[in-house]
């Protein structure tokens, strides 16, 4: 087999492929699978890759307490601007709820909402914290969010479950409040364990998206103000999201290694803060 990246230090080249046979073979049937067909896999999906994969990456950063804090520095550097002390802080995908105890502290209330609970050995979750488990389509919450945040979810949605997800999203959030999310960009893709063996996502990377596409998309649904957040260092700064298309524009006439050095670069990560 040809190997399209370099493998990461602490996996040998057969566990990466037996990730990647695991997570395209999921991925198809998620593909295949109608909107009752994806809401029995979604519940089940996390647990039947980590039971096939023990060594996968997510597993390993749960183990390791330093990774944990770059991780949730990074997430935390995300969301400060739009934080205050009084903030209903919404995570979607809250995983381990790591990141979301640690936001207990910094806000009045945090909400995980997941199609799982993923939060394994944690020790006591902070009074001010609930977790919410739904099937990915039904939320009874309205308006209850100042803030919704989601960190390298949007790609792992199924194309037809996008919109839908969007609207939930604006429904949780009051008016004036953000949802602010992150997700790897298509033009420096594919960011899943594909990379290694393709050059296009194949596993639970759905789609990977463009800063144009997802404009679009979030104008159509009745978000107003959108804006690009730019990390230099490890701290994001906000700019117009024209910055972010031009950047699109100039390098979609490029050829794929070109195009793909101009993103890693520029746009290797959608960041976007979108208002109700």
């Amino acid at each position: 087999m040809q190997l399209h990246a370099p493998l990461p230090p602490d996996r040998t080249v057969e566990q990466v492929w037996n990730h990647y046979q695991v997570e395209k073979a999921l991925a198809a049937r998620l593909k295949a699978a109608d909107r009752e067909g994806r809401r029995a896999i979604y519940a089940t999906m996390y647990t039947e890759l980590f039971a096939q994969v023990p060594d996968h990456p997510r597993l390993t950063r749960r183990s390791s307490e330093a990774l944990t804090r770059a991780a949730n520095f990074i997430k935390y550097q995300l969301v400060k601007p739009f934080l205050t002390p009084e903030t209903v802080f919404v995570e979607i995908g809250p995983g381990d709820c790591r990141f979301a105890a640690e936001m207990a502290g910094r806000v009045r209330q945090v909400i995980g909402i997941d199609i799982s609970d993923q939060s394994g050995q944690q020790p006591q979750l902070p009074a001010n914290f609930r977790l919410v488990v739904y099937d990915g389509y039904h939320l009874e919450l309205s308006e209850v969010a100042d803030v919704v945040f989601s960190d390298q979810l949007v790609e792992h949605l199924h194309p037809d479950d996008v919109q839908l997800h969007f609207e939930l999203m604006r429904r949780l959030l009051r008016p004036g409040g953000r949802y602010v999310f992150r997700t790897p960009h298509a033009y420096d893709g594919p960011h899943d364990v594909s990379r290694y063996f393709a050059d296009e996502p194949e596993g639970f990377h759905l789609k990977e998206w463009t800063y144009g596409e997802l404009a679009a998309l979030l104008g159509r649904l009745g978000y107003t103000r959108l804006e690009g957040l730019f990390r230099i260092k490890g701290r994001y700064f906000r700019l117009p999201l024209a910055a972010f298309t031009a950047v699109e524009q100039i390098a979609r006439w490029l050829p794929r290694p070109a195009r793909k050095t101009l993103a890693y670069w520029l746009i290797r990560e959608i960041a976007l803060a979108a208002q109700k």
